[in-house]
């Protein structure tokens, strides 16, 4: 079997399994086997593949029909351009929170204090402390197997970072100039309506935000307060249509500047929000 005629069965069983994108996870797991660019693919896709890396190619490809996360047979995804490790234990990075961390850079200043609620893979926190101007960082997560992970991407990435195990702000000492988040905030009774890949294989103590998806706003937005310095700011991901809602929450906690921000879909990704200066 050549390359092409391997990727070409992958596609193939992919459909069958309704797989989306099923011919770019089909290529994309061949170069993760076989350790290739999508140029050297093209430059070898007639050539015979090694019996060894065809059956732990076709393994894979078995493992994607089940609907496994294509970040969770390779352990990676890119965020913000950095690598991150990803497992079932963490939220798999996406593009729509590259938002909030930009929207972060652009309010930052050099030396800030930042902590980072619910960080999952790290992915918010180290980006800005890779990305931001001298930086000091704590991430937070109720996950023990999820701090692992940001730990490890941590080192991967070459920042240092602090790493608390808390439920929110139960075990965060001190104050900070800025606050980050991206909660849980899926609606409970949604779960069950979520891709395969999501509802079977991510956390669902990172998905479930309760009744009305917003459970952690109604905590974090009142407590953050007492940790931020003043002018610092609050940024937080929300659902698509939870915007009104959560800037109302902003708003009731005396928070100035108060925005929602859009993500490239133009749909509401982003509220943030600065604590007044006394």
């Amino acid at each position: 079997m050549t390359y092409s005629e391997a990727v070409h069965k992958a596609k193939c069983c992919l459909e069958q399994h309704e797989v989306p994108d099923s011919g770019i996870d089909a290529l994309l797991l061949l170069q993760f086997v076989c350790g290739i660019t999508r140029a050297h693919y093209y430059a070898v896709r007639e050539d015979p593949m090694p019996e060894e890396e065809s059956d732990k190619f076709m393994e894979l490809v078995r493992r994607r029909s089940d609907r496994i996360p294509l970040q969770q047979l390779t352990g990676e995804q890119q965020f913000m351009g950095l690598p991150f490790h990803v497992s079932e234990d963490v939220l798999t990075p996406r593009q729509d929170t590259e938002i909030l961390v930009e929207e972060a850079l652009k309010r930052v200043r050099p030396g800030a204090r930042i902590l980072d609620l619910c960080t999952g893979s790290g992915c918010i926190l180290i980006s800005l402390l890779k990305l931001g101007p001298d930086l000091e960082g704590t991430g937070s997560d109720l996950s023990g197997k999820a701090l692992d992970i940001a730990a490890g991407n941590a080192e991967m990435n070459k920042v240092e970072v602090s790493f608390v195990q808390s439920d929110l702000f139960a075990r965060i000492p001190g104050t900070f100039d800025m606050i980050v988040s991206n909660p849980p905030y899926i609606v409970s009774s949604v779960i069950g309506s979520l891709m395969e890949e999501v509802r079977n294989h991510e956390p669902l103590m990172a998905l479930d935000g309760g009744t009305d998806g917003l459970d952690f706003y109604r905590r974090i937005v009142p407590e953050s307060v007492d940790y931020l310095n003043p002018g610092g700011w609050l940024i937080v991901e929300i659902g698509y249509d939870q915007g009104d809602l959560v800037r109302s929450m902003f708003v009731d906690h005396q928070y100035k500047d108060v925005d929602v921000i859009r993500d490239l879909g133009g749909n509401d990704r982003v509220v943030l929000g600065r604590k007044a200066i006394v």
